[in-house]
């Protein structure tokens, strides 16, 4: 009963905390308060030519530089971390959040961004795991129903090769028809 309750409040502490944050972050992006926008670049940051730019730099302003890329992240850690508050959506926001901060984190270490930040994001990266390991008999049973064997599974050799024929067919015509389209837009420039 005692390790029950410490499991409900860890876990609810872990998805609070994460809710907290990844709101203060998601919100702030779209905002405008983070990474360097056009119109809003640092002064000094302005003046660095781009070769001898830090990575911390770079990976501001390229990111910065799509609007529409910083509200599809911002709008992600705001809507997973929503999903977060309740037992029913939780595991979805989890499954939100899970990408979107592993790509920070590794952003974070690879662009050498300020310590403070990418140990908030791991921090946040890690909650979520203990989060689903508190919830690992729900995510097996969720895992076992993806890959449980349709009652159809019982398919025949033959009728193996043919599905596998046709989609190969299907995904030719789809390269033939993109590559087309491709060629027709070339031609309207």
């Amino acid at each position: 009963m005692f390790t029950q309750n410490i499991r409900f409040y860890l876990e609810l502490a872990a998805r609070f905390y994460v809710f907290l944050i990844l709101n203060l972050y998601g919100w702030a992006k779209m905002a405008g308060n983070q990474f360097f926008r056009p119109g809003h670049f640092p002064e000094k940051a302005a003046q660095i030519p781009l070769a001898e730019a830090s990575g911390f730099e770079l990976a501001w302003a390229f990111f910065g530089h799509s609007t529409s890329y910083i509200l599809v992240i911002g709008l992600s850690q705001v809507i997973g971390a929503w999903l977060l508050l309740w037992d029913k959506t939780k595991l979805i926001g989890i499954a939100i959040l899970l990408p979107v901060l592993l790509n920070i984190v590794i952003v974070d270490i690879c662009f050498e961004v300020a310590f403070g930040a990418m140990l908030i994001a791991l921090t946040c990266l890690l909650l979520l795991l203990l989060v689903l390991a508190l919830n690992q008999s729900t995510v097996r049973a969720l895992f076992a129903l993806l890959w449980q064997k349709p009652v159809s599974e019982k398919m025949v050799v033959r009728e193996r090769v043919k599905t596998i024929v046709i989609a190969l067919v299907l995904a030719v015509l789809i390269f033939i028809l993109e590559n087309v389209l491709l060629q027709l837009i070339g031609q309207l420039k």
